[in-house]
């Protein structure tokens, strides 16, 4: 396949790279830094720099973008898309506020599009901090619907697994951010809000692998995550109350001096872990 990665940062060069180290397709790619674009072609993560022309030749885009982004290149380009007849996916980090408009432009002007979503990442992103092996064993979330071909499923799961997927997750874009408001983005939020304590810059010499779980993807582009959480505002707000509602009990049994309560409060937290299941 010829195929067109159109943002080169941490997940779009990390498919440029995982590509063109594990399968014969052609890479073409794009980033507005042309510093990124030089560095892309030097390393061999891409075959050419994207094109108007070259992308009419494509047979998958993949469109590693903010969600405005996304779009927008989307209807910038949708007309080419449409000579290629091509296959157009986002792995935008939210559904909802994508998917809806993607496919009607796609249908519109006669590409086909699905949404995609990885489940893999860093806390440092940008091109430099890319591989080919972010993927290893990682899920990547498809929202296929009424329009999505059963060929079309079959040409995406054969890349995805040939660059390092483990498997493919099906969902609808609802069920998508409902979860993702959980799993990612609440765990963005916790970990940001407890690295500001006073006590962290304290914590050398006290401080293991607890210390550094948590506070692993405090680490982030606040921008990116600041779009995709208020895409998201509905379930993460939800979410977010929950934890706070949670965390109540176990203030009042430390300022109770209650062990008998804080200890069921520990007892609940080991009890949902393992029902959660997960490393």
């Amino acid at each position: 396949m010829i195929i067109a990665i159109i943002g080169l940062g941490l997940i779009g060069g990390s498919y440029a790279k995982a590509t063109k180290s594990r399968t014969l397709h052609t890479v073409y790619g794009y980033d507005l830094d042309q510093e990124v674009m030089m560095f892309a072609r030097m390393t061999g993560a891409m075959d050419k720099a994207l094109t108007d022309e070259l992308l009419a030749e494509c047979d998958l885009v993949i469109t590693a973008l903010r969600p405005g982004a996304a779009l927008q290149w989307t209807r910038d380009h949708a007309a080419i898309l449409g000579r290629a007849k091509c296959v157009l996916v986002d792995i935008c980090g939210v559904k909802r506020a994508v998917v809806g408009e993607m496919a009607k432009i796609a249908e519109e002007n006669g590409f086909r599009y699905i949404g995609g979503h990885p489940m893999a990442g860093k806390e440092q992103g940008g091109f430099v901090n890319a591989t080919d092996s972010l993927f290893d064993g990682a899920s990547m979330i498809l929202t296929p619907d009424a329009n999505t071909d059963l060929p079309t499923l079959e040409t995406l799961k054969n890349y995805f697994t040939d660059i390092g997927f483990a498997h493919l997750t099906f969902s609808t874009p609802d069920e998508h951010d409902r979860i993702i408001a959980y799993t990612s983005q609440l765990a963005h939020i916790v970990s940001g809000a407890y690295v500001k304590s006073p006590t962290a810059q304290k914590r050398r010499g006290f401080s293991a692998g607890s210390f550094r779980d948590l506070t692993r993807v405090a680490r982030l582009d606040e921008k990116m995550w600041t779009e995709l959480m208020l895409d998201n505002r509905e379930y993460l707000a939800e979410e977010l109350r929950i934890l706070i509602d949670n965390l109540k009990p176990y203030l009042e049994a430390l300022e109770e001096n209650d062990a008998e309560k804080l200890c069921e409060c520990l007892r609940e937290g080991r009890i949902a872990k393992a029902s959660a299941g997960g490393n």
